[in-house]
């Protein structure tokens, strides 16, 4: 009997010694994040609340404002909301019905680009069903829809004077625009493929910049105008890589090239030294994949980018993605589910390299 005694005893220990060591071992992560986290970021904070879901956030100009997509309470699409930083009163500037992505400020920070599909003749029935799916399950982990109405818009800050700059059959959308407020440059599928174009700003003289098998997708332009950032799953399917393309089309380089990690929504620095990113390990496949903020230095030529060092930025339980620099460089914002209740939204803290200013 002793020995049976002894015997559960060690057994209870052994038990008690292994759930401490798993605690110590997460508790140490969690440090060792934490401290990977603060030399990057200070006085990280929230910046969307009351809204079921909030993500993909740009700065206005002046850096005193921000715009991005967010699930309304009792709708299932993404709408385009503005929100001055430092207060929580939001204000919808798309027209309320069918999906919205990809919203940007224009330079002079008056108006707003974004893609709708609001002109779907069947936008009932649309709606219908995604009301249906939610209400059979709640709503589906994160998938993108390339929805084929969707058009590029813009419209006045106050979301009056809407405006339409693309019409053509095919899913239109993730558009931004130059620094000098003259071209945009965005992602279409009029040719059967999700290539990169760029338009001038009223939407005339369209022309396409990429023109390559798969997605290619989320461009963005250097802060110079000669190059554009983008992701593309060219080599594999869905297992996007970050690629620059001169803004002539002749010259097009990849960055990245591990094919067992999904690599999107690349941003330059307004330095252009860097550009910042997400990158999630899917060699163990997509159910332990997570996803993590990176930088990359970078070095434009006239016909060339060179690729620098990398440095990994967030290390968070919760996937952080979608990062984009303040006009200023000082800001970092992006999209995480590290708030307690566990919805996705915005958060922004300082930059602690934002002194590489762009003046530099």
């Amino acid at each position: 009997m002793r020995t049976l005694v002894r015997l559960l005893v060690l057994v209870a220990l052994f038990v008690v010694a292994s759930e401490a060591g798993a605690a110590d071992k997460e508790a140490a992560t969690k440090k060792s994040g934490a401290a990977l986290e603060a030399r990057h970021l200070g006085q990280i904070q929230r910046v969307t609340f009351g809204l079921p879901r909030a993500g993909e956030g740009y700065f206005s100009p002046d850096g005193k404002w921000v715009v991005y997509q967010a699930y309304p309470v009792g709708y299932p699409f993404y709408q385009i909301y503005v929100q001055k930083l430092g207060e929580k009163t939001t204000r919808r500037i798309s027209p309320g019905r069918g999906r919205t992505t990809c919203s940007y400020f224009t330079v002079d920070g008056k108006k707003i680009l974004f893609a709708s599909s609001h002109t779907d003749p069947r936008i009932d029935q649309t709606e219908h069903q995604a009301r249906e799916l939610a209400a059979k399950g709640g709503r589906r982990r994160y998938q993108w829809d390339f929805d084929k109405h969707m058009d590029i818009y813009v419209c006045d800050f106050n979301g009056t004077g809407l405006k339409r700059l693309t019409n053509t059959p095919g899913y239109d959308a993730e558009g931004s625009y130059s620094a000098d407020g003259k071209q945009i440059v965005f992602t279409s599928s009029r040719d059967g493929d999700a290539d990169l174009y760029i338009m001038d700003a009223d939407g005339k003289n369209v022309r396409q910049l990429v023109n390559n098998p798969g997605y290619d997708g989320g461009p963005f332009f250097s802060p110079d105008g000669n190059w554009v950032i983008y992701r593309s799953d060219r080599q594999k399917e869905h297992m996007l890589q970050i690629f620059a393309v001169s803004v002539d089309g002749k010259h097009d380089i990849q960055l990245t090239n591990n094919l067992g990690t999904v690599n999107w929504a690349p941003y330059f620095h307004p330095s252009s030294r860097y550009i910042i990113w997400t990158r999630a390990d899917y060699s163990k496949g997509p159910r332990g994949a997570h996803f993590n903020l990176f930088t990359m230095d970078l070095k434009l030529g006239k016909t060339t980018v060179k690729a620098g060092d990398v440095r990994q930025v967030t290390s968070n339980a919760a996937a952080d993605v979608l990062p984009v620099f303040s006009p200023d460089g000082k800001k970092l914002m992006w999209t995480s589910a590290r708030s307690k209740d566990k919805t996705s939204q915005l958060w922004i803290a300082d930059w602690l390299r934002g002194t590489e200013s762009a003046a530099k």
